[in-house]
C-alpha cells in the first residue's frame, strides 16, 4: 500500500474515533477499540495524535466499588476543536439573528449591533493602540491587537520616504467573513473604529467578504487627529482620492500587501 493510501486510512480511522467520541464519549480506549473493532493499541495511537492535536482530552474515570491499586481508568472526550471538524452552524445562525433585527428593529439597529461589535473587539485594546501619535506606529499596535482576536494581521509601509509613509493593515483572516459578505455593515463599522482610533482617515482597498484574500486598510502618513473618513468606500465632495464611482479602488493583486 502506497504511502498517500495508508494517510488517508489513517485518517479515515481518526475520524471514526472522533465520531465515537462524539456521539457516545466519554469513553476509555478499551470501549472505542471495542465498539470499532481495532486493536487497543492502534486506537490509543489515534487518542494520542487527537490530543497532540488539541482535539482530545482526558479525565479519570469514576471509580466503583472500594478504592484499589493502580491509576484509574481515563475517559477520553473531544474539546471544541474535536467537535469543529465535525461543522457548526454559527455563520447561518448570526446571518438568521441579524437578518431578524433589520426586519423587526430596522437598518439602524444593525448598525448600532455593528458599531458595538467591534467595540467589543478593539476597546479593549484602545491604550495600547493610541499610545503613539504616528498613524503607522498605531496601525501596527492595532494589527497585534486583531491578531490576539484572531484576525492574522499584520502591516507593511507603502509610499516614499519624500511623499510620505503609510502603511497597509492586513488582516488575512476574518471569523465573520460568510456574515459580513450579507451584512457590509460589519465592514463599514470597522473601517471607522479603525479611523478613529489611528487617528487619521483610512480606505478600505479590499475585503475578505468581497471574495479578496485579504481585508487591506490603507493608512496614510501624517501626524494623528487629521479627522477620520466619514464612510468606508464612500467619496465626499472634494474628495480626489476617490473614484467617481463612489467606490474605493480595489487593488489588483486582490488584497495582497502592496
Amino acid at each position: 500500500m502506497q504511502v498517500s493510501a495508508v494517510n488517508v486510512a489513517e485518517g479515515r480511522t481518526r475520524h471514526e474515533v472522533a465520531r465515537l467520541l462524539l456521539e457516545q464519549g466519554p469513553m476509555t480506549a478499551v470501549v472505542v477499540a471495542e465498539q470499532l473493532g481495532i486493536s487497543p493499541t492502534a486506537i490509543r495511537r489515534h487518542l494520542d495524535a487527537l490530543q497532540a492535536d488539541g482535539e482530545a482530552e482526558t479525565r479519570d474515570a469514576p471509580r466503583k466499588g472500594p478504592r484499589g491499586r493502580g491509576r484509574p481508568a481515563k475517559l477520553f472526550l473531544l474539546t471544541e476543536a474535536g467537535r469543529a471538524r465535525f461543522g457548526h452552524a454559527y455563520d447561518d445562525l448570526a446571518s438568521s439573528a441579524i437578518r431578524f433585527l433589520a426586519e423587526h428593529a430596522g437598518p439602524d439597529a444593525v448598525r448600532a449591533f455593528a458599531e458595538r461589535r467591534v467595540e467589543g473587539l478593539v476597546g479593549p485594546h484602545r491604550q495600547a493602540i493610541t499610545g503613539s501619535a504616528d498613524p503607522v506606529e498605531r496601525a501596527e499596535a492595532l494589527a497585534t491587537a486583531l491578531s490576539r482576536e484572531g484576525y492574522a494581521a499584520s502591516t507593511r509601509e507603502v509610499g516614499t520616504v519624500g511623499a510620505g509613509v503609510g502603511a497597509q493593515l492586513c488582516q488575512h483572516h476574518c471569523p465573520v467573513a460568510h456574515v459580513a459578505a450579507e451584512f457590509p455593515q460589519l465592514c463599514e463599522a470597522e473601517t471607522e473604529a479603525f479611523a478613529k482610533l489611528l487617528g487619521t482617515h483610512v480606505q478600505r482597498l479590499a475585503t475578505i467578504a468581497r471574495g479578496d484574500n485579504a481585508c487591506t486598510t490603507h493608512v496614510p502618513a501624517g501626524p494623528a487627529g487629521i479627522p477620520a473618513h466619514p464612510e468606508p468606500d464612500r467619496t465626499t465632495p472634494g474628495d480626489a482620492a476617490a473614484p467617481p464611482d463612489g467606490h474605493a479602488p480595489r487593488i489588483p493583486n486582490g488584497g495582497k500587501p502592496a
